[in-house]
């Protein structure tokens, strides 16, 4: 997720009880956390949720929130923690928070923030590192940030740049390789992805599959052989209910046989576990009016079905959130 902004994430997975090997499949995520954003009246929040893949239910209640209100973040993290960019609060910040899954707990203190900052942006990672995307400061912004989760400590310092400067993305990927999706940049929307690869800290847009159209204001999920992207809107403006597959051995990418979206939507976040992908829709469309939902739909790999009934939803209306989270195969 890809994940997965991320934001969406972005992207983001669940999390484990305990730490797998490297090269192990052990200890399935069972919790995602989502950090709302926007509120309805376009008021930015400190709230987050905890949602549990295996009752399907969400709450807002013992759920550590946000160091301060944040919208238009980014998360990645590995199997004890999240690691939140606060994004725009309401205007761009460098603040990062660390979520402790076992304690739910949060906090801002000793945990590297961003280089510049930023809002709009992306984010994967594995076990050992988040590769955060920075999205737009002052405008569209190529530059990453390597963020160690043992050291909690942040770095652009030989971090491969993106292929052109970006705002508005989403990123998914799995143990080796995080793809990103480049969303918006001045002018108009892009269907380029990168590969960012970890072990390496380069990145290429040569041989990785581009989007079905071009979009921002995606969210994306995965587990260790795809990447599932929820479009977000097309150009000039236009909510999309797409999404793509993305196959990570192949570098393709596809949108037939991809359950769509229930309502064409922007600005949602999305985490998941090896199984699964949660997608909150954030800003939606049914059927004629944007508005802000409170719905998440739950998206099985395996299957590529997908569904809104009997998925916790919000506790809040919200958009441009972030969320983080943890799968076997993916983060290890």
């Amino acid at each position: 997720m890809p994940l997965i902004s991320t934001r969406g994430a972005a992207s983001a997975r669940g999390f484990g009880l305990f730490a797998a090997a490297a090269g192990c499949c052990l200890n399935d995520g069972n919790k995602g956390i989502f950090a709302l954003g926007y509120l309805t009246g376009c008021s930015s929040s400190k709230i987050r949720n905890k949602y549990t893949y295996a009752t399907c239910t969400s709450t807002a209640t013992g759920v550590a929130q946000s160091s301060c209100n944040s919208v238009q973040g980014s998360a990645a993290g590995n199997n004890t923690r999240g690691i939140f960019a606060i994004g725009k609060n309401p205007g761009p910040v460098t603040t990062r928070n660390k979520y402790t899954y076992a304690t739910c707990l949060s906090t801002a203190s000793g945990v590297g923030g961003a280089s510049a900052a930023s809002g709009g942006g992306s984010a994967a990672g594995n076990n050992t590192r988040g590769i955060f995307a920075l999205g737009c400061a002052s405008g569209s912004s190529a530059v990453r940030n390597k963020y160690t989760y043992s050291s909690c400590t942040s770095t652009a310092c030989g971090v491969a740049s993106a292929s052109a400067a970006t705002q508005a993305c989403s990123a998914a990927g799995n143990s080796t390789r995080g793809i990103f999706n480049l969303g918006y940049f001045a002018g108009g929307t892009q269907k380029s992805r990168n590969k960012y690869t970890y072990a390496t800290c380069t990145s290429t847009a040569s041989g990785v599959a581009c989007a079905s159209q071009g979009n921002y204001g995606g969210a994306a999920s995965s587990n260790s052989t795809r990447a599932i992207f929820a479009l977000g809107c097309g150009y000039p403006c236009g909510l999309l209910d797409i999404r793509n597959k993305y196959t990570f051995s192949s570098c393709t990418s596809t949108a037939s046989g991809v359950a769509t979206a229930s309502a064409k939507n922007r600005y949602g976040s999305a985490a998941g576990n090896s199984t699964r992908g949660i997608f909150a829709l954030g800003l939606a469309q049914p059927p004629t009016c944007g508005g802000y939902v409170t719905t998440r739909e739950k998206y099985t790999y395996s299957s590529c079905t997908s569904t809104a009934s009997g998925v916790g939803a919000a506790s809040c209306a919200s958009r441009s959130g972030a969320a983080a989270s943890w799968a076997t195969c993916v983060n290890t």
